[in-house]
This record gives C-alpha cells, structure tokens and sequence, in this order.
C-alpha cells in the first residue's frame, strides 16, 4: 500500500538530518537546518515535496506543542515574578517596534490596518533559537539572557491578542464595537476556566494520575488536556495556538509540570521541526536571488532599527548600557510567532503576496544570522561602549537591581538531591542544618505534595530525563547524590549528568558492591553500597558490645571504608575526564578550632609555620559571621574559628588528628 505523505515525510527527514548533523559540526542551531532543508525540498526548490498541505497540518501540531510548553515553563506564578521586566520591558519593545514599523510602513503608501499588521510581525523575535544560543553559549544566568528571556515571554503572550485583532483589522466584522465585546466576553471566561482548573481540577487530576505511577497514563492525560482545551478554544471562536498556551499555564500550575514538560519535549521538537522546515518552503528561491540587494539592507535596518528599540527599552528600566546593547542584539531577529500571524494577515489580505515574500526573506535571513550576531555581540557592545563613553553618552546607573526573577534560576553552587527515601531526606535535614541551598527530584506524587506544603524546594520529576536536570539548573550546582533504587535508572542518570557537567561532584547510592566499579565508570565520583554499609553496621555494633574503644573502632572503619573504595576504583583502568591530573590531589578541607586546637590558638601563623611543618595552607578562616578571605601572616587563629586549609590526603587527615 503506497502513501504518499509517508514517502514526503522521509524526504523530509532525510534532508533534515544531513543537514542538521551538518550544522552541528559547526555548531549551529539545528532550527537553521530546519528552514533550509524546506528552502531546498519546498515548491520553490526542488519540488520534492508533494503533500504540501499535509506537511503544513503536522507543523500546526509543533505549533500547539510549542505553545504548551512554553505556557508550562512560564506558569501563571513565574509571570507574577518577572513581571516588571516582562510587562514593561516587553511593552515598551513590542509598542516601539510596531509604531516605529506601522508609520514607515504607512508612509510607503499602505493603510494603516496594513502597517500595523506589518508592525506585528516585525515586532516578534525568535524565542527557540535565542534561547537555544544562550543555553549553549552558557549564559542564561547572565543580565541580558534574562532581559532577553523576559520580554521574550511578553512576546510570546502578546501574540495572541495579536491573532485576535488580526481579523478585526481585516474587516471581518463592520461592527467592530460588537466584536470587541465578544472579545472581552470570550477572554473572561477564558480567565475564569483557567483560574477554576489550575487551583482546584487539574492539579488534582495530575496528582491522581501521578499517583498511579503509569507513565503511559500520565503521557495521555497530559497530551489530552493540551488538544482538548486547544480545541474548546478553538470551537468558541479562539484560537488553538490560544488554547495551547492556557492548557500549559493550568498545567504549570501543578506540581507536575516539570515531568509533563519532559514528556511533551521529544514530541514538541519533532512536529516544530515540520514547522521550520515548512516556514523554509514558502520562501520563493527566484524572489530571493533577484532580490537579494534589497532584502540584505531590509535585514540590515531590521538588525539597526530593532536592536535600538529594544535596548531602549531595557535601558529604561535602569540597566546597564552594555546589557542593554545585549539584550538588543540578541533580539533583533523577527521570530517563529511572525509566521503563525502572518498566515493569519494573508488570509484578511492584510499582506500582500510581493510583501510575504519580503517578510520571510528577511525572517529567515535573520534567523540564520542570529546565532553569529550573538557570538560577537559582546565584540559590538565593547565597541558601542568605547564610542559612547568618547562622546559622553555611557552615564550608567551605579547598580540595576531590578532583575525580578523565578526564585530557581537563582540556584548557584547548590545541592542536587535525587530521590527523597531515606538517605535523601536525611541529607536534606543536613543541608537545612548546614545552611546549604539543595533541590530535590522525586517521582512519588504523594511525597512532593507532602514536602512541597512544608516548603521543601522539591519538584516532581523523572532525572532520567535531561530536561529535568535542566530545571534544576544542573549545570550550575557544586554536588549532586542519586539516591533512589533500581541500577538502570541510576546508571541512566549518571549518564545524563556528566553529559551537562564534568566538574560536578556526584555521589551515588546503590544496593550491591558488584555495581560499584560500573558507577564509577560512568562517572560517578563516590559510590555508596548499601550492602557494604550495612556489614560496617553490624561489626561496630558488635565492636562496641565487646568494649572497644571508640577510637579504635572509628580508626578501623575508617581503614576498612579506605581499602574497599580504593580497591573498586583500582578496577578503574582509566582517568576521569573531569578532573587534571595536576590537581588530582588538591584537598579543601574545613575544621572548626576548639579548646582542645590551644596548641595552635592565640599565636600567629608565622610562629606556627604550618606550611613548613605540617604540609598545609590555610585559604581562609571563618570568624563567626566574616569571612577573611586574604589571610595574613600576623593573623591569629581563635577558639571557635573555622579555617580553610589545603594539603594532600595524608597531611590533612595528620593536621585533623593534632586539633582533635
């Protein structure tokens, strides 16, 4: 049986991945290759597609996916946060830009309706492939990244409304007045089922699913509610892109989110990957070579004009001029949102077919453009920098401040606790003890519900998901335990860590000695065998009943822990890539002085001469609340400091026993 969409999708794919492996290589977002696999296999090109409209209805799917994932990752809650940044950073760009587009663009000789339409589309940037370059670049923590996160989610709201007005503009209606009030009649009962189904019905629904621990289940209820509320919208008169986006804002506001986003994350990247590649075979190739002048200088003056708009923008709200330029370039590109409405324009002939042709040239040129204008954005701001301050224009703010962000992207240098049994909820207790900021991924719905009330940072997630890791800022955290059961998902996870992060430190728990040596191989920098703690139990149990002393017993655990844990790394025939050999015994300890340290109290380092006799260096020292980072040699240690010191194994372990 022979069909044909199956035969054009195979196409689709094949060109797609060539090309896509081939931008890798040269580390190039793979949106890139989407849109020029379409310019090549489209109608324009070499004609290899036939089922065109079938091709465009799989790419409505991305379109729905996309949205709902980025409803999830916003969250009605994380909107609250940012939305200073958002609201009027992300207004004053989208408001700037279409005025500034709509007037030029209404001076050409166009209405207005068709300006402003054409200041729609202008005024939408690339969330996907700005995002994606931050995050492979590793600066999503960075001012600019987040300026640039935060008006992109206003962006991403705001076309909606756009969708909306779209048809109003056209003409649709000769009773506007009525229009705009079945708008606002539709859009407040939106808000009330939203509101009604992310406080009472869907995160019940999602914790009764949860609770089941079927993943088949939880996969369907997720992707059921995101179809059944795009099509309930849709059938009011609503849009599904619309629908999409409020079932990921009710869906967020569950606990669940986080696991519900991993799910949809591989489906989402396959049907938005038919979006750009059918964006790419709307682009006429013969339009686009003889008109290849004007377009480059329409690219130009959209990166010029845009960039300064949104820079404006940020510089308004008080940031710093080079951020701002940052935020600016990273922005200047007309987006994937642009194409959804542009759709929508050339239905209510709001776009001509001439100026469609433009407007994708320029679109997809800035697309490609974007990833290189982010690479050497930080070359341009120098330079802007330099000319500025020449002429006197850089009077920058002494601080910004104003940075309203989601309280998880704040985790640095943090805990990563996987699994909350036992082990991860002790090693919880100790880190609030300790002072430590940690996050907790657990796969029991009852235990996050549970913990969540207490205001424990714990999220419902499968780790073996990258995505996962990801929302817990992975790559970020100083140290990370896995301790849950079972060995393929431990292995899994080990696996998916060190593909984020070398440098971080993982301690793993296990059941059996036998999968030590394996753990180890995958990366893991301790393994923790339950069976093997659990002999260590029973004999010093046993030692202590037979009255041996406790330092005997401490000395002998110490001895028997050192030679089992260096016989499974000796099975180890190779170094760990995350760490050089020349630091290989670089050792950080900290110790608190107490009475019994008086050989070392109230004398001045220089006296103690710890260096020369001892085979250490004291970093720091701890004074209560201060810490002295630049420690002098006329310093004296006191009872009750904390001192930072650095030597080899056996020197520190030699330095402990003296102050004990």
């Amino acid at each position: 049986m022979h069909i044909p969409l199956l035969q054009d999708i195979l196409i689709l794919l094949g060109f797609s991945v060539v090309i896509v492996f081939v931008l890798q290589r040269l580390k190039l977002p793979s949106i890139i290759g989407f849109l020029l696999t379409g310019v090549i296999i489209g109608p324009y090109g070499l004609s290899l597609i036939k089922a065109v409209e079938e091709v465009e209805v799989l790419s409505e799917i991305g379109v729905i996916l996309l949205l709902f994932v980025i409803g999830m990752e916003l969250s009605i809650k994380q909107l609250i946060s940012i939305k200073k940044t958002v609201f009027i950073g992300g207004f004053l760009q989208v408001g700037i830009t279409v005025g500034v587009a709509a007037l030029v663009y209404n001076l050409l000789g166009n209405s207005w309706a068709e300006s402003v339409f054409v200041g729609f589309l202008f005024s939408l940037s690339s969330t996907a492939i700005v995002l994606k370059t931050l995050q492979d670049r590793q600066e999503l923590s960075k001012p600019h990244a987040r300026n640039a996160l935060a008006i992109l989610i206003f962006q991403d709201i705001i076309v909606v409304p756009m969708m909306l007005i779209t048809p109003m503009m056209g003409g649709e209606t000769t009773n506007l007045g009525m229009n705009i009030l079945m708008l606002l009649i539709k859009s407040g009962f939106v808000i009330v089922v939203t509101y009604i189904s992310a406080r009472y019905v869907v995160p019940k629904l999602m914790h009764a699913v949860a609770k089941t621990n079927s993943k088949e289940l939880f996969i369907l209820v997720t992707i059921t509610l995101c179809f059944a509320i795009a099509f309930l919208t849709s059938e009011i008169g609503l849009s599904l892109a619309l629908g999409a986006f409020i079932a990921g804002l009710i869906v967020s506001e569950s606990e669940y989110s986080h696991q519900a986003t991993s799910i949809i994350l591989p489906f989402r990247e396959l049907f938005t990957s038919f979006f750009f590649v059918s964006v790419g075979m709307l682009l006429d190739l013969n339009f686009f070579i003889n008109n290849i002048p004007i377009i480059l200088i329409l690219v130009f003056i959209v990166l010029l004009v845009k960039s300064s708009i949104t820079a404006i923008a940020v510089r308004l709200l008080k940031y710093q001029t080079k951020t701002a330029v940052l935020t600016g370039l990273s922005l200047f590109q007309v987006g994937e949102f642009a194409f959804i409405l542009s759709k929508v324009g050339i239905e209510y002939e709001l776009l001509t077919p001439q100026t469609n042709q433009y407007f994708l040239s320029v679109s997809i040129v800035s697309m490609i453009l974007t990833p290189f204008v982010i690479i050497f954005s930080e070359n341009i701001a120098g330079r802007f920098m330099g000319v500025s301050k020449k002429l006197g224009l850089n009077k920058d703010p002494v601080s910004s401040g104003n940075i309203d962000d989601v309280s998880t992207s704040d985790l640095q240098n943090h805990l990563v606790i996987i699994g909350y049994g036992i082990n991860g909820s002790n090693l919880a207790k100790a880190a609030i003890a300790s002072k430590i900021s940690f996050v907790v991924i657990e796969m029991n719905a009852e235990i996050v519900k549970r913990e969540k009330a207490k205001g424990l940072p714990i999220i419902f997630g499968d780790a073996t998901h990258e995505h996962i890791l990801e929302t817990v800022y992975l790559s970020r955290a100083r140290a990370a335990v896995i301790a849950i059961s079972g060995n393929f998902a431990t292995q899994t996870i080990v696996k998916n860590i060190r593909s984020i992060s070398d440098s971080l430190y993982l301690v793993v728990r296990t059941r059996y000695v036998a999968e030590t040596s394996e753990l180890i191989a995958l990366g893991a920098d301790e393994v923790i065998p339950e069976e093997f703690e659990t002999s260590i139990q029973i004999f010093e149990h046993i030692l202590h009943n037979f009255l041996v002393p406790e330092g005997d017993i401490e000395q002998l655990i110490q001895s028997v822990r050192s030679d089992n844990y260096q016989l499974f790394k000796g099975e180890l025939k190779r170094p760990k890539t995350y760490r050089t050999t020349e630091l290989a015994d670089f050792n950080i300890t900290s110790l608190r002085m107490i009475s019994d340290s008086s050989k070392f109290l109230g004398k001045p380092l220089k006296e103690l001469n710890l260096r020369a006799i001892y085979g250490i260096n004291i970093l720091a020292i701890k004074r209560k609340n201060e810490l002295l980072q630049s420690v002098q040699a006329d310093e004296e240690i006191k009872q009750g400091d904390i001192i930072y010191i650095q030597g080899t194994q056996s020197n520190v372990t030699e330095f402990y026993k003296l102050i004990k």
